[in-house]
């Protein structure tokens, strides 16, 4: 990591800013048990049919080759509901990197944090370096296969508060896929930035090769729970304390 060339920090979120705990145990969890009522409220509304419409042709797709999904009919709308709510969860189990189910989840948490019902999750060491990093006039963008809506309502809703006022930008993989230089390529370009003055945090290494590969700095973020091995060809970092201090 180069402190005096990085102009913009690029961060994953799950195990990286956010314990894999919260996603898995919290967030999944909740998105599975109120899509159904979700759907049901909200049925006539445009965004939500589009998702809906998204997940049939997904579905489709699904269909027509061996991953054998759970039926979809649509001879009432209690059918249609059911279905997709099945498909949702299926998706759900296969841990899916939908679009649809994605924007889907993203629209079932808003309700949950607005509710009070949910709290975003960051380590400790999240707020302090925000603070220091923008301090420093570094930009803080973030990339993760969440929804932006997602990414927006955890930084929103932590239990340190608003943290959105330090984030220039988010990334989802409507902008490509995380493995992909090209996506990396396309963030450097959306945020202005030169790829060699980015550095990229993630707790993945295949992540950190694509944009390594795009030609950004790169930093494996080894958390507690992280199952990465520490052989990474990336530099590991445990904490952000430890970055541009």
């Amino acid at each position: 990591m180069s402190e005096q060339k990085t102009r913009a920090i690029l961060l994953d979120i799950e195990g990286t800013t956010t314990p894999v705990e919260f996603v898995y145990e919290i967030l999944f969890p909740f998105a599975r048990l109120h899509v159904a009522e979700f759907i049901r409220q909200h049925y006539e509304s445009e965004e939500v049919r589009a998702d809906i419409n998204a997940l049939r042709a997904e579905h489709r797709a699904d269909a027509g080759s061996v991953n054998n999904p759970p039926d979809w009919r649509e001879d009432s709308s209690d059918s249609l509901l059911e279905s997709a709510t099945l498909y949702v969860h299926w998706l759900m189990d296969r841990d899916r990197k939908s679009g649809a189910l994605k924007s889907l989840q993203g629209k079932v948490w808003e309700g949950g944090y607005l509710s009070g019902r949910l709290r975003g999750q960051v380590y400790p060491d999240v707020p302090p370096a925000f603070t220091r990093w923008r301090g420093q006039q570094r930009a803080i963008h973030i990339f993760s296969s969440g929804s932006v809506l997602a990414q927006k309502l955890l930084f929103a809703h932590t239990t340190h508060g608003d943290l959105t006022e330090y984030i220039s930008d988010y990334f989802d993989t409507t902008t490509g896929a995380k493995t992909d230089a090209a996506s990396y390529q396309s963030i450097g370009a959306k945020i202005g930035s030169p790829a060699a003055e980015v550095l990229f945090i993630s707790d993945v290494d295949a992540e950190l090769d694509a944009a390594r590969d795009a030609g950004m700095q790169t930093a494996l973020c080894v958390r507690p729970e992280s199952s990465e091995s520490e052989t990474s060809t990336h530099q590991i970092v445990r904490t952000f304390d430890c970055i541009f201090p």
